[in-house]
């Protein structure tokens, strides 16, 4: 059985639907969710504080580096963190969904 996983990744507001569309487009992941979050972060020697987007994505473990190659190529920020969260439990129906939506090896 595949292991599923939620994905974290945060962007400016304006490039959140182009980043989620690339990768549903090629099925690195089955959904994005969007949160308005506010972040503080220390950048080139100071502390920053932006508005930036949240996106919460469904994918599979074995996607992480093919995804974080897509993002490099798209993804504004000179450094972004991507973070994977292991699903323990999902409900069947919800797994089969997912399953079957994302990249496979024989694609």
């Amino acid at each position: 059985m595949r292991k599923l996983c939620y994905l974290t990744l945060t962007c400016d507001d304006s490039e959140k639907e182009v980043i989620a569309n690339a990768l549903l487009e090629k099925h690195l992941i089955v959904c994005a969710k969007f949160l308005p979050v506010n972040a503080m972060y220390w950048w080139q020697g100071s502390i920053a504080n932006e508005n930036e987007v949240m996106l919460f994505m469904e994918s599979a473990d074995d996607l992480f580096e093919e995804i974080e190659r897509e993002l490099k190529k798209i993804h504004s920020y000179d450094t972004f963190v991507l973070t994977q969260i292991a699903i323990n439990n999902i409900n069947e129906d919800a797994r089969k969904w997912m399953e079957g939506e994302l990249k496979t090896g024989e694609q």
